[in-house]
């Protein structure tokens, strides 16, 4: 599970607590989905570049229109773009309902990664040009940080943009078997645990935890780095992990179940670190925090309105050298990896998602207010 995925799950649930009715339209995977009727699976297809994900056959899709109409819909709420989007627009115009969409993903810095043999200038242009026809067609566009909706304003978008960060729940977060968890790895308990919940994707700047790592283990710190996620990039990062001499100190875990052995995951970590600059928010910061586990983290794009130092996390400019000595900083103060811990706790509790849904729900109605059709209750 990623971040959009997360997100969407997390409303959909809250929404739906406050008595809303939430459909999620969404691909099909070829492992069994425990759905229940508010959930349209499409027949899909695999994605070249990014064999995890899939992409809804969009004439599957459209096929399912008239069968959509009938459920009397007052909003159409995109979370992804490319199938989704045009077949969301579609469903909305012909239903004459407004529809929104989040914008989860900074794809200017993402193509270079998966297409490296064209400019990054190219790339760069070729997706904010992408994301301002995407957006300009929409009635409202929600970022997850102000910093991203002023970089779609500097983009030339002109729809209406507000920002509603994706919330958490901390008491899912609050109780988890560490000990547990550390030992279905093998990992002894003298080692200082230190965990990265992320896609595997080059853009996550997992190679720079690699770098560090080695750099405590050459200091002679007694360390295990753990890397819960998949992605594209994961072989390549086994790979430079071994070339690097330090794979027996680096576990990739895959994915985890959210509702136990990613929380036990929190739990088992001494220190959460993180090194993407391409968040639009960085929910697994959160989610480490409510657990009480202390962060490392680069603070760019999104992540600066999430991290706040000293509040559970110490910033690191990023270098080697930087976050190597935040984290021995962090590791060899007991008092102050304890400090950090209930702070972590304390502020991750303003992220509660039950608010921010709310606040979600408010601009729903805003935005169906401009359209004069009697509503109900369906997104």
């Amino acid at each position: 599970i990623n971040g959009v995925s997360t997100s969407i799950q997390t409303f959909k649930r809250e929404l739906e607590i406050a008595g809303h009715e939430v459909y999620l339209i969404a691909p099909s995977y070829p492992e069994p989905m425990v759905d229940n009727d508010t959930i349209l699976r499409i027949e899909s297809r695999g994605v070249a570049l990014d064999p995890e994900d899939r992409m809804m056959k969009y004439r599957k899709l459209i096929n399912q229109l008239p069968q959509l109409r009938e459920k009397g819909f007052d909003l159409v709420h995109i979370n992804t773009p490319f199938v989704a989007h045009y077949a969301g627009l579609t469903l909305a115009r012909k239903l004459d309902i407004p529809c929104i969409t989040t914008y989860h993903t900074l794809f200017e810095e993402y193509l270079y990664h998966y297409i490296p043999w064209i400019p990054k200038s190219v790339l760069r242009w070729a997706a904010r040009s992408f994301s301002v026809s995407q957006c300009q067609a929409l009635d409202g566009i929600i970022t997850p940080s102000s910093i991203i909706a002023s970089l779609l304003q500097q983009y030339g978008i002109s729809n209406p943009i507000v920002t509603i960060p994706t919330g958490i729940d901390v008491s899912d977060f609050e109780s988890g078997n560490g000990d547990k968890f550390r030992d279905s790895l093998g990992i002894e308990p003298h080692k200082k645990l230190l965990l990265n919940v992320s896609r595997v994707a080059y853009e996550k700047n997992i190679g720079r935890l690699l770098e560090v790592a080695q750099d405590l283990l050459k200091k002679s710190r007694d360390i295990h780095l753990v890397i819960a996620g998949e992605g594209p990039a994961k072989q390549s990062y086994i790979q430079q992990a071994r070339d690097m001499g330090i794979a027996d100190h680096v576990s990739f875990i895959g994915y985890l179940d959210r509702s136990t052995d990613l929380i036990d995951c929190y739990h088992s970590a001494d220190l959460f670190v993180f090194s993407s600059k391409t968040e639009t928010q960085g929910l697994v910061l959160l989610e480490a925090m409510a657990a009480g586990t202390p962060v490392v983290a680069i603070a760019e794009m999104g992540t600066k309105e999430v991290l706040q130092d000293g509040l559970g996390v110490k910033i690191t400019d990023g270098t080697v050298s930087d976050f190597s000595a935040k984290i021995v900083e962090v590791l060899d103060q007991p008092d102050l990896h304890n400090t950090l811990s209930e702070s972590a706790k304390l502020y991750a509790k303003d992220w509660d998602s039950s608010r921010l849904s709310a606040r979600m729900a408010e601009y729903y109605v805003s935005i169906t207010a401009q359209y004069p059709r009697e509503l109900g209750s369906h997104a």
